[in-house]
């Protein structure tokens, strides 16, 4: 907030780096983040109740006939991806807000963006390997470093520079699934030697063995399965040695073949975004009627095509990487600009202003909802709580996804009455500018 301070008869602004005011806020980014936070526990709720072989092959646990069938196409054309998009795409343009606002008071942006994604840092690393090894705020912690050597670039370079990032993403799938395919085929050739009498040569032994490792994460066997529904049944600390070599996994290899390169490009497309004004509403109705239907006439054929040939190939793991998660990689973007659209139209025309007010409130407190997902969660479903992980299917689980929802569309809305920030916006708030902030709302506010 830029304070105006009269001395004098001069207005003088001050220098202080403070977040925020709650009348600088841009209520379409808060209503369009709320929706984001509320949607990606579509998915979330799946690797919070079920084993992680659901990200290859998701018809192996959580139910694929009838009702469970539909849920998961259901996720996985209009939510799977699209909502991490969403918010990578506004992390963007949360740093182009912040460095506009910094630039216009004068001030120096770059130590509390480098303080703000350092503690966001932190708090990725206790939630990942303390409650979740889902988290996702390690990837927009860790690509919100480079983010900012690109804040002075125009929105035209920002778009061309996150498509390239994000085609480069796409290469990189293809070239793994291609690389998969070489290796379990020199398990082939190992065993065929081997039943020949022949001496495999070594570095078919060593891709075989590559391949060994791989396969243990992938295409786990049926014993790895029940070991991780033992795990996430047992106790604290049975859950938490299972969990910190999958977040270990996440926060190194997922991060460097995929997340970089597709959280970062989105990143770079939300920035230009942003300074089009794309997501602050200002744009004309008739473009986000525009960019509505184009988002979708394109990309829900590829998210449904994408859905329905990984069915089809029984979630072969080549064909994945280098086709079905091709299409589902392209339309899950075109997808959400999509969900952007109706956003952004609803904010214009002024329809639904209470559920508006409401989805606002959630997405102002979209860090302390996204953590608050995580200790409802991992409560219900792990064995230190009510222990059902495994025991639900994907149609049931959409209810508790419901429960939550309703619980933080009132929840929020309540506490913003009362309170500038959520807990956790809060603390990281205070962190990042070295002062505890005012947390209660004055009445001249």
């Amino acid at each position: 907030m830029s304070e105006q301070i009269e001395l004098s008869g001069m207005a003088i602004q001050s220098t202080v780096a403070s977040p925020v005011d709650r009348g600088e806020r841009i209520a379409a980014v808060d209503v369009l983040r709320g929706v984001a936070v509320l949607g990606i526990l579509v998915i979330n709720i799946e690797f919070f109740a079920l084993p992680h072989v659901i990200f290859y092959n998701p018809s192996l646990v959580g139910g694929f006939v009838g009702l469970n069938l539909l849920t998961y196409k259901f996720a996985s054309v209009l939510f799977l991806q699209k909502m991490m998009a969403i918010f990578s795409m506004l992390f963007g343009a949360g740093l182009v807000l912040m460095y506009e606002r910094f630039e216009k008071s004068g001030r120096r942006f770059g130590k509390v963006h480098y303080r703000r994604v350092l503690w966001l840092l932190l708090i990725a690393l206790v939630h990942g390997y303390l409650l979740w090894y889902g988290d996702i705020l390690f990837n927009y912690a860790m690509i919100g470093l480079l983010l900012f050597l690109f804040r002075r670039r125009t929105a035209r370079t920002l778009i061309i520079i996150g498509i390239s990032v994000l085609l480069v993403g796409m290469a990189i799938q293809y070239g793994a699934g291609f690389q998969f395919k070489m290796l379990k085929s020199a398990v082939v050739e190992v065993e065929t030697a081997r039943a020949e009498g022949r001496t495999p040569a070594q570095y078919h032994v060593q891709m075989a063995e590559a391949w060994d490792q791989i396969k243990v994460m992938m295409e786990p066997s049926e014993e790895e399965i029940a070991s991780e529904y033992e795990a996430y049944r047992g106790g604290y600390m049975d859950n938490l040695s299972h969990r910190a070599p999958m977040t270990m996994i996440m926060q190194s290899q997922a991060f460097l073949f995929f997340l970089l390169w597709r959280a970062g490009g989105l990143m770079l497309l939300g920035m230009g975004l942003m300074k089009l004004g794309v997501f602050s509403a200002k744009r004309t109705t008739r473009f986000y009627i525009i960019l509505t239907l184009s988002g979708y006439a394109i990309g829900l054929p590829l998210s449904i095509h994408g859905t329905n040939a990984m069915i089809a190939h029984d979630f072969d793991l080549f064909h994945h990487f280098m086709v079905g998660g091709q299409f589902h990689y392209v339309g899950s973007v075109l997808v959400a600009l999509g969900h952007v659209g109706v956003v952004m139209l609803l904010c214009k025309l002024g329809v639904l202003a209470f559920l508006k007010r409401c989805l606002a409130a959630v997405g102002q407190t979209a860090l302390t909802n996204y953590l608050t997902q995580t200790l409802i969660c991992t409560t219900i479903f792990y064995g230190y709580g009510l222990g059902l992980f495994g025991s639900i299917g994907r149609f049931h689980l959409l209810w508790f996804v419901l429960g939550i929802w309703i619980l933080q569309l009132i929840i929020s809305p309540l506490w913003m009455k009362r309170f500038r920030f959520g807990p956790a916006e809060w603390v990281w708030r205070s962190l990042t500018y070295w002062k505890l902030q005012p947390m209660r709302i004055a009445r001249s506010d």
